[in-house]
């Protein structure tokens, strides 16, 4: 099959959805790969440098969609686009099929096969397909880093001669992958990052990365996990809780990070005109949602500004498009993986294979037919996970109690478990002879001490642990070299043997140790 990708002609946009390496991998599909001249520009790839991969480069894009089977593109496409295309041909893009019915039935008029990008079901096996996650992860930590070139200070803390400098505090509203890549950027830059998510499952997730999930305190549960790990709706109670606590953290937070985006829907108005006046002078939002009506009561789309009392409001909808070529990169991967599954047999034959979740998911309009909305995969999402409760906090007074009750029942076991022992050694000595209870004593004493030693290593460490036990047990190699110089044949056999063995469990148990404790190494 022959597979094409057009220049995008959406204003700004600097994305490409074929790169130079995705076609690499296209072509070893079976499939002839096109692109329109002047495509990658905007993303630092000249016609050259696909040229050299072997790709065949249009002058216009009314040349390449009538030479190819496969239309590539970012952007959804436009009627004029469409309008060229010829029934059976394929074309694969974000579509947004809930927010674009014309555009759907002007496809089913002309008989495309339209697979949307924006689509694919959130399921492990289409992780490799989802180009929502791929340019939401590129989204947030963009957000972060126009977050800080709008905000007049620090994002880490640091004491100086000159004076002490306090860590931005930084709220990320949303914790779904754009949420996620945000707080992970704004924790390694060294800011106090507070997360919130009507999903109780990524609260683990908030926390590992190092941000404080903001909980909230509802009389009834609230799960809002969706299909797919989307977000759904909030009841009106619960919002006005939500709200309520925006309000009480607005005041202290110096940068706002909002993502929250519910399919099929327009954003849901998070952060008020009141919040914002509530905000300190220089404080900065960035609101992800800005392209379906932000987040922020008071954002612009495309526009950044900044409001009577001194807060920069950014609402920007091209942040992947401001990373073009590693968005690029990202985005050819994920058509590239589609494809993959399109072309089973490698042999760059196209079966579209409706009985395929992820396929039949992402395919809105096939053979003058609309098939959105698709079935619910057979395959189930993640499964929402309530979070653990934290452990209760402690006082003075109940830790010192704690402690000291600790250790009364460790003392307890201890001089038990030496009472018996020692009656037991007794016993056995009553019977036993001298020169056995020697070697006995020696031998339990040995056992104990080990037993001891290793009980409170941590998990982690038992291998190097054991590794090294192991090269030091080994001195049994003295004995063996001790017993090479006898006369019999029989015990210099044995005693080579013997070194032979000890040797390997000596260096192999230093080498072992030293690459286990490497795994524990930064470096």
């Amino acid at each position: 099959m022959k597979i094409g990708a057009l220049k995008e002609g959406f204003e700004g946009e600097a994305r490409v959805a074929i790169t130079p390496s995705s076609a690499g991998h296209l072509m070893k599909l079976g499939h002839e790969v096109f692109v329109e001249s002047g495509a990658g520009a905007r993303a630092g790839f000249s016609d050259d440098s696909y040229r050299a991969g072997g790709i065949t480069v249009v002058p216009t894009a009314a040349e390449l969609i009538g030479a190819v089977d496969v239309v590539a593109k970012v952007r959804q496409p436009s009627d004029a686009e469409i309008r060229q295309m010829r029934e059976g041909q394929t074309l694969i893009s974000f579509f947004y099929p809930a927010q674009n019915p014309e555009l759907l039935a002007l496809a089913k008029e002309q008989g495309v096969t339209a697979i949307a990008m924006d689509m694919v079901p959130r399921i492990s096996r289409a992780q490799k397909m989802d180009a929502l996650s791929s340019m939401a992860n590129i989204a947030g930590y963009r957000a972060v880093i126009e977050a800080a070139n709008n905000f007049g200070r620090f994002f880490t803390g640091q004491v100086t001669a000159a004076g002490k400098v306090p860590p931005a505090k930084v709220l990320v509203v949303g914790a779904g992958v754009a949420g996620l890549a945000a707080i992970g950027t704004a924790v390694s830059l060294g800011a106090q990052v507070y997360a919130f998510d009507v999903r109780p499952e990524v609260a683990e997730q908030i926390e590992s990365m190092g941000a404080e999930f903001v909980f909230l305190d509802f009389e009834e549960a609230q799960d809002g996990a969706a299909t797919g790990g989307y977000a759904a709706p909030s009841s009106p109670e619960f919002r006005e809780k939500q709200l309520a606590k925006f309000r009480e953290l607005a005041p202290q937070m110096d940068v706002v990070i909002t993502t929250a985006l519910i399919p099929g829907r327009d954003a849901p108005k998070l952060w008020t005109r009141d919040m914002v006046e509530a905000m300190k002078p220089g404080s900065v939002i960035v609101d992800l949602a800005a392209e379906r009506g932000g987040n922020c009561e008071l954002t612009i789309p495309d526009e950044r500004h900044v409001t009577e009392n001194g807060v920069t409001i950014i609402g920007y909808t091209d942040f992947p498009s401001r990373m073009g070529a590693q968005a690029s990169e990202l985005y050819g991967n994920n058509v590239r993986h589609f494809l993959a599954d399109l072309t089973p047999k490698k042999d760059g034959v196209i079966q579209h294979n409706m009985e395929d979740d992820v396929i039949r998911g992402a395919t809105v309009t096939r053979d003058h037919d609309v098939t959105w909305p698709p079935p619910p995969p057979k395959i189930a999402a993640i499964a929402a996970q309530k979070p653990k409760e934290k452990p209760k906090a402690l006082t003075v007074e109940e830790r010192r109690a704690a402690e000291a009750a600790a250790f009364k029942a460790e003392t307890k076991s201890q001089v038990t478990l030496l009472g018996v022992g020692a009656i037991v050694l007794l016993l056995i000595g009553a019977v036993a002879p001298a020169s056995f209870m020697a070697h006995f004593i020696v031998f339990v004493l040995a056992c104990f001490i080990g037993f001891r030693v290793i009980w409170n290593v941590a998990h982690s460490l038992h291998t190097p642990l054991m590794a090294i036990t192991n090269a030091i047990s080994s001195i049994i190699i003295l004995g063996a070299l001790m017993q090479i110089g006898s006369g019999s044949w029989w015990v210099v056999a044995l005693g080579a043997l013997a070194v032979l063995m000890a040797g390997v469990n000596i260096f192999g148990g230093f080498m072992v140790t030293r690459r286990m404790l490497a795994m524990f190494q930064k470096s």
